[in-house]
């Protein structure tokens, strides 16, 4: 196992292919992009706090992540892929999807929260419906972050214990454990059926969370065409003189307590 990347080198490093992710961002907003990037993982595998990174320069209005939840009842009764295909990116849009269709084939299936049929009809129309999305010009990236089962029971028992992270885990997560050798049989069976030319898979090895970031950023941005877009001339005026106005007396009761005060 390759040692753990320091601290001081993983942040500057991440702050570097931030730098690119903002370039990154405007071409796709200049040259009317549309790019999805899916991720995929067990449990814990480190999904979130990568697509944390990611996005943390990034403008909101250009680069969204979608996470949907459960599906509602109407929601069943569709055609599986079409409560994602609305979240799909219009020209100049970034989509993050912190889990995909590929819930189907993963959760789903494992926890028997679809039948065998919907499961095989998932497994052959998930390649026509991802080469549609391709050969519409869509820019599709597909990342699975592999953890160990070691390192994924650890990181599940420390959020137990993590006030602030607990409410992550479900009862379905804590069931992930029991069911490890289901999930990697799900996976193995969903690359074979799904790791096509035109949307093929990459795998990041994220028992490092930080090496994990690091590798699926770079990889990420070494995958798209790319280039530095110009931003447009901004000149910062001169502040005109005063007008005489009078502000009107400040009321301390408007004012948010000074809590800061007692620390």
């Amino acid at each position: 196992m390759a040692r753990k990347l320091p601290r001081k080198t993983y942040q500057r490093e991440l702050f570097r292919l931030q730098t690119e992710l903002v370039k990154l961002q405007e071409w796709v907003r200049a040259e009317a992009q549309r790019l999805i990037v899916v991720f995929e993982g067990r449990d814990a595998a480190g999904k979130g706090s990568t697509i944390k990174r990611l996005t943390e320069y990034l403008n909101p209005r250009v680069a969204r992540i979608v996470a949907l939840p459960q599906p509602g009842e109407r929601e069943r009764t569709q055609w599986y892929f079409q409560r994602y295909v609305e979240h799909l990116p219009a020209a100049g849009e970034i989509v993050l999807m912190d889990r995909s269709w590929y819930n189907r084939a993963g959760v789903e299936w494992v926890m028997g929260f679809c039948t065998p049929d919907e499961h095989r009809r998932f497994l052959h129309q998930c390649p026509i419906f991802e080469r549609m999305l391709v050969e519409d010009g869509i820019l599709l990236r597909k990342y699975w972050f592999s953890v160990s089962a070691a390192e994924q029971e650890r990181r599940i028992r420390a959020r137990l214990d993590d006030p602030v992270r607990r409410w992550k885990l479900s009862s379905v997560d804590v069931a992930s454990i029991d069911h490890w050798d289901d999930y990697s049989r799900a996976k193995d069976e969903m690359i074979l059926y799904t790791d096509i030319p035109e949307a093929p898979w990459s795998i990041v090895d994220s028992d490092d969370k930080r090496r994990a970031r690091i590798n699926m950023i770079a990889h990420l941005l070494d995958s798209l065409p790319y280039r530095g877009v110009p931003p447009p001339a901004l000149r910062l005026p001169q502040r005109p003189p005063a007008s005489g106005y009078r502000r009107p007396e400040k009321n301390p009761g408007n004012y948010v307590p000074d809590h800061a005060a007692t620390l």
